[in-house]
């Protein structure tokens, strides 16, 4: 994407409509779906924010694990002519070891019931700490989603905490632990710090929106 078409694509509106543990908990309507997830404190908050230019939106905690419930945020993006209002869906984060067991089974419940029941998610992007290589919990959840069909874009977080050169051997790595495959989208690398990536992720949601 080059700076023009990240300029005549964006998010125009961002508004919290609702957070849910169960199906009938969801926001009525045929609205797109497109959800976030990730480890707990993978930076998923702080990407939701960046790409809505909207600080606060999503809320960021320093305790791993704050988010409990599937939270629907609509937006508005824009492209020329085009509008198009959608769901961006914010999903608890996965692998906390201070989370109770119980707690964890029944949050891997109802995060895998609106994966299955869903019928407006269209793209599902797991957040990946580009730091460290992904943990079995990664690895897992990405195996799940692919298994049952679900289109992924894995989005590697916190890429100004590494120095530049090495971003390429990182993205590698994590490219052949979670095993992504030829015909998926490339690893984008992101940083809510400088917004790189930013632009990248835009672009993903585009083409998604306009088939």
């Amino acid at each position: 994407m080059n700076d023009n078409d990240t300029e005549s694509f964006n998010i125009v509106d961002a508004q919290y409509v609702a957070s849910a543990v169960k199906f009938d908990q969801y926001p009525e309507g045929e609205l797109t779906e497109i959800a976030f997830i990730g480890r707990s404190n993978v930076g998923k908050s702080s990407l939701i924010n960046s790409l809505c230019r909207r600080h606060g939106l999503a809320r960021i905690s320093s305790t791993p694990g704050k988010t409990q419930t599937l939270n629907f945020y609509r937006l508005s993006a824009k492209t020329g002519d085009f509008r198009h209002d959608f769901f961006l869906v914010d999903l608890p984060g996965y692998g906390y070891a201070r989370t109770g067991r119980s707690a964890r089974q029944e949050w891997s419940k109802f995060i895998q019931e609106y994966w299955l029941k869903s019928t407006r998610l269209v793209l599902v992007c797991q957040l990946i700490d580009i730091r460290h290589p992904p943990m079995a919990s990664d690895v897992k959840v990405y195996e799940w989603l692919t298994t049952h069909n679900l289109p992924v874009q894995v989005v590697a977080t916190k890429a100004d905490k590494i120095a530049k050169g090495r971003i390429k051997s990182h993205l590698e790595i994590i490219r052949k632990e979670i095993k992504l495959t030829a015909a998926a989208n490339p690893i984008i690398a992101f940083s809510a710090e400088n917004g790189q990536g930013r632009a990248e992720i835009l672009d993903v949601i585009r083409n998604i929106l306009l088939k």
